[in-house]
């Protein structure tokens, strides 16, 4: 089956039922146009993630990666009135191209933007004592995310459901001899999830997809105990 099948169908799928607004197809437009990577989720994993949040009734949400707001505007719009975003972002210019999508979208007052590296952010927000996450997105370095996933579990409760992005890397997560970092960073995450579940303190599966951008796939835990 080749890539060209998996592209149609994603086309087939994001005109049918997946609902993308002109604000949505704009802030996919102006990240290309400003250069940014093309790593976004695409159309139909937007909508994923927005169903996921409507359907858990998410109300505080954390995302680690902004990059040009494409997955912010569809976190925030699943948001109830009064919910909140916090989306940290590496980048300036990244985060100065999210920024513009996210107010064109008109969900500013609900999105909090925080500049610098993950790693840092998150323990400051576990020293400010905010108030825990019900629902986190990780899709920033992949080979950070194995820190990352160990400082989002000082800023969540039970019952919060955590998504991580990427998580299969063409396949090479499967490799233990992979000179991906990334890869390696997604099997150290496996690592940690499967003593997590010993423990009773997580329960998590990891989703194989093929689509638009290419074969990858994402792990989706639930906080049983913190």
């Amino acid at each position: 089956m080749s890539e060209r099948i998996w592209d149609v169908v994603d086309d087939f799928v994001d005109e049918t039922i997946v609902g993308e607004d002109d604000a949505l197809v704009k802030a996919r437009e102006d990240s290309v146009g400003a250069g940014l990577p093309g790593i976004a989720v695409t159309p139909a994993q937007g909508k994923l993630l927005y169903l996921l949040a409507r359907i858990h009734g998410a109300q505080r949400i954390l995302e680690l990666g902004t990059l040009g707001g494409y997955s912010t505007i569809w976190l925030a719009r699943a948001l109830p009135p009064g919910g909140l975003l916090v989306t940290v972002e590496l980048e300036e210019a990244y985060a100065e191209v999210a920024a513009r999508n996210i107010a064109r979208a008109g969900v500013s007052d609900r999105v909090r933007q925080r500049l610098g590296p993950a790693a840092e952010h998150l323990g400051a927000l576990s020293a400010e004592g905010v108030e825990p996450f019900d629902f986190v997105f990780m899709d920033a370095d992949k080979a950070g995310t194995p820190e990352y996933l160990e400082l989002v579990l000082t800023l969540v409760r039970p019952a919060s459901v955590i998504v991580s992005d990427n998580s299969v890397r063409d396949g090479k997560v499967g490799d233990p001899d992979t000179p991906d970092a990334g890869a390696q960073g997604m099997r150290r995450m496996h690592e940690l999830l499967a003593s997590a579940r010993e423990r009773g303190t997580l329960s998590s599966t990891t989703i194989q997809t093929v689509g638009a951008k290419g074969y990858d796939g994402f792990t989706l835990i639930l906080v049983e105990d913190v």
